[in-house]
């Protein structure tokens, strides 16, 4: 008998981590990728990367809560007002504990929760494909995530990576059967992007579903669904108290920045009008080809016989995205939680020999390194 014979076993803990670490270290090497081309992009343009990534659009707005709290807005020449609580809290509530316990500033805060917690959704797409497809589509699927066109977000002080990290842990939860997490991380999704519904009615149908066939409700299984809207509810409610508004305040707040509902009229307006010249027309169709592939997508993911949850979850997160009026251009932005969409494609890229799925999966990350750094010094995320 040697001392091999009583080496511990490995703790779950560390076996998921030792597990995941080849999805982290890609997702982090393509993101490290993105942020290296936009450094040289910045440098050759003039332009600050840490501005761009810290202190432009919804970052603004996001420090602004953390170092002032809510109240604060900006009436606009048409009359319409810019409230500052159109913006849930987790965000900020992050950004200024982390500005207290360190040097760091609100916005650096604010990048570092976002950088940390991009790792965490990492993790969680890694764990839902694995749990679902294996280890080689968790893979691809977190590589993927990183390489979207829009993937630099993932790397700015916005709430798309804290929230992508909620909802991928609770909707793995939710395919392991652990109602009381799924129910406290959709919870905490819900007080970090209006989005958070989608996770919630991920957890209320397929609760619906299970009592239906099963004829039984577990403890559990009550909980989780109790717990799973209150963030999202408790702040909408607060926000309806702060303004007067009731039920109906957030909508009001939403409404002054043009936003809204409307089975996607006004998506389709826009679309429609580019078609008034041959650039606006070519912009036209590559909207038309991004939203087909979406729905495509969708579709495969339905005929491959993806987990309920994860079918109902991207089904929301794509019609509040598509559906929704206002702020065209930040739609591609909205649809980056939607990772199940991505899982049709890491199937198919785990399919592959490395020797050829590597290749594309680096191709797609050098081009979403260069997209990135083009749209930040253009018009960039509203």
């Amino acid at each position: 008998m040697t001392d091999l014979d009583h080496r511990p076993s490995p703790s779950p803990a560390g076996h998921a981590l030792r597990r995941a670490a080849p999805a982290l270290l890609a997702y982090a090497g393509v993101r490290a990728l993105g942020l290296a081309v936009l450094a040289a992009w910045g440098a050759a343009a003039g332009k600050s990367p840490h501005t761009l990534l810290s202190a432009r659009w919804d970052s603004l707005w996001y420090t602004r809560v953390a170092e002032f709290g809510y109240g604060w807005e900006v009436r606009l020449p048409d009359g319409s007002v810019h409230s500052n609580l159109a913006f849930f809290p987790l965000l900020p509530w992050l950004e200024r504990l982390v500005a207290a316990v360190s040097p760091l500033s609100y916005a650096d805060a604010g990048l570092a929760v976002s950088w940390l917690a991009s790792l965490f959704a990492a993790a969680g797409i890694f764990a839902v494909a694995d749990h679902v497809y294996g280890r080689r589509a968790g893979i691809c699927a977190a590589i993927l995530w990183a390489a979207l066109p829009v993937g630099i977000v993932q790397s700015m002080a916005y709430s798309e990576s804290l929230f992508t990290a909620l909802a991928a842990w609770s909707l793995y939860a939710l395919l392991r059967g652990g109602w009381v997490w799924a129910g406290a991380f959709a919870s905490l999704a819900g007080l970090t992007r209006p989005v958070g519904a989608a996770v919630v009615a991920a957890i209320w149908v397929t609760a619906a579903v299970q009592v239906y066939r099963e004829r039984r409700a577990a403890p559990g299984m009550l909980l989780g669904v109790v717990l799973a809207p209150l963030g999202a509810a408790g702040y909408v409610l607060w926000v309806g108290h702060r303004t007067g508004g009731g039920l109906l305040g957030y909508l009001d707040v939403q409404a002054g920045w043009g936003n809204g509902f409307d089975f996607g009229y006004a998506f389709a307006r826009f679309v429609g009008e580019k078609f008034t010249g041959v650039p606006g027309a070519l912009a036209g169709i590559g909207l038309i080809v991004g939203v087909a592939l979406v729905i495509w997508l969708y579709v495969t993911g339905v005929r491959q016989k993806q987990p309920l949850p994860l079918l109902l979850y991207t089904g929301v997160v794509v019609v509040l995205a598509l559906c929704a009026a206002g702020y065209f251009g930040s739609k591609p932005r909205l649809l980056l939680p939607a990772f199940p969409l991505l899982l049709p494609l890491a199937v198919a890229l785990a399919g592959l020999r490395t020797s050829r799925s590597a290749p594309v999966l680096g191709g797609v990350a050098v081009a979403s390194a260069v997209y990135g750094a083009f749209w930040l010094h253009g018009s960039g995320p509203p």
